[in-house]
């Protein structure tokens, strides 16, 4: 039996929709069961709630061999630590009352940077959590996602600009959900791996805003701007749209570490990228929504 926490958003749903093709048991914690697909629901066992909750995973994870942990975002939280540490504490306690083998986590590139670095800090400390259980685990690694993109599809359309605190001339190591989703699926479907190691998984390409810029003017056959932000700027123009104080700051601090080079020891030792580059991505995802 696989669990998949977070089964509606862009990489749950993804994992979730590959392996109910296969012959796996599929179970999945939902917190609105009618944002499933019609499939999810028809061919997935369903525990409704929130995995935040340990009455709902000590259900959900009765019997289980495999879980797919993700920690959906919430912009609104006052406390970016104890966001993560909220889904990881029931879940620690769960897989140590339910025996479960493998637990499959969706995390950040550099974990060994030791300084803080905004919402990437947390997830290290997720990690630190579910490893203490000693439960075997696979720290799927990203770095910058593609689709964080697709949040201002409105202002590449209207303006030929997108808006970023990252330095305009650093590369920037990045990553599509579906080459997650895939890495992912391949962990869950395979019984045979032990121990904890971390994944990373990164495009083959490494960009620079502005470079992005470039192909995204290429891609749109429009030209197209990259225009940094400072920090404070950014941060208020966040917290204009409703996000907290501290989740726009983590942002920031964020794209600090970025831009300081918290992805690069880990870009530089991979040895097999995953497939989709970004002007790929570009073509097949952004475009047709920019064109819309």
């Amino acid at each position: 039996m696989i669990v998949i926490t977070a089964p509606t958003g862009q990489i749950g749903s993804r994992v979730l929709d590959a392996l109910l093709d296969g012959e796996q048991n599929v179970r999945v914690i939902a917190r609105d069961p009618d944002r499933l697909t019609r499939k999810a629901r028809e061919r997935a066992e369903v525990v409704p709630g929130s995995h935040r909750d340990p009455d709902v995973l000590a259900e959900a994870l009765k019997g289980a061999d495999s879980v797919m942990c993700l920690v959906p975002p919430d912009p609104r939280a006052d406390d970016i630590l104890e966001h993560y540490l909220g889904f990881a504490r029931p879940l620690r306690d769960a897989v140590k009352a339910q025996g479960v083998k493998r637990v499959v986590g969706v995390t950040s590139l550099g974990r060994s940077w030791g300084t803080h670095a905004g919402l990437l800090s947390p997830a290290f400390a997720m990690d630190d959590m579910i490893e203490s259980t000693g439960v075997a685990y696979r720290a799927l690694a990203m770095p910058f996602f593609m689709e964080n993109l697709l949040n201002q599809a409105e202002t590449l359309r209207a303006q030929g600009m997108f808006f970023m605190p990252n330095t305009a001339d650093r590369p920037l190591a990045t990553v599509a959900t579906r080459d997650v989703a895939a890495a992912a699926v391949r962990l869950l479907a395979d019984p045979s791996w032990s121990g904890q190691h971390t994944v990373p998984v990164i495009s083959p390409d490494s960009l620079s805003p502005d470079d992005m810029a470039q192909v995204l003017s290429e891609v749109l056959e429009r030209p197209v701007r990259f225009q940094q932000v400072d920090g404070e700027t950014y941060k208020a123009t966040m917290m204009r749209y409703g996000m907290s104080d501290a989740w726009a700051q983590g942002l920031v601090d964020m794209a600090t570490a970025q831009s300081d080079g918290i992805y690069d020891a880990e870009r530089r030792a991979l040895a097999a990228p995953a497939p989709t580059d970004f002007r790929q991505w570009c073509q097949e995802v952004l475009k047709p929504v920019v064109l819309a």
